[in-house]
């Protein structure tokens, strides 16, 4: 693996970070999507990031986008306007290589700039990895729920963590 860029989103991502997110949606218990998004449900949800001046940042290798991560309100009320929550998503061969870690640096320099003041991640209990990634840039555990979750024919526990920016 080459040196990783780091850029913003731009809409020829689309078809890489959908790429991405499918496997992750239709492999895994990170994101509790049962159903993979298509390209212009992507579209629309990285553009109005993208429109309201969110992070959207992309991680390339050799040209290829091989992860993004972004930051958004976490909720849609306006006294959230301050409070964003964070997401990272790899490619399946770049997991364990430090990208994600690269990228939270990045997404709290940019959410910082985008002027948010708290970041929450909220992560399927079992990911200790994200667990793990998330207390090493100094996010705290604030909160775990039991059985929020229903995928692959079982319940999942989710955990909320914070780091103030």
């Amino acid at each position: 693996m080459s040196e990783i860029a780091l850029r913003p989103f731009v809409w020829s991502d689309v078809p890489a970070i959908t790429t991405i997110y499918r496997h992750y949606v239709d492999e895994t218990v990170i994101t509790f999507e049962t159903e993979a998004p298509t390209e212009a449900v992507m579209a629309d949800r990285f553009g109005k990031m993208a429109d309201l001046g969110h992070p959207v940042l992309i991680a390339e290798d050799a040209g290829k986008v091989i992860g993004y991560a972004y930051a958004s309100f976490y909720r849609p009320r306006a006294a959230y306007r301050f409070t964003c929550e964070d997401s990272i998503y790899l490619a399946p061969d770049a997991v364990g290589k430090g990208i994600g870690g690269t990228l939270l640096t990045a997404l709290l320099d940019a959410s910082r700039a985008a002027g948010f003041r708290q970041m929450l991640a909220v992560i399927t209990a079992e990911r200790a990895n994200s667990i793990r990634l998330h207390e090493k840039h100094g996010f705290r555990m604030i909160g775990a729920y039991e059985a929020t979750g229903y995928k692959f024919d079982r319940w999942l526990d989710i955990v909320h963590m914070q780091k103030a920016l």
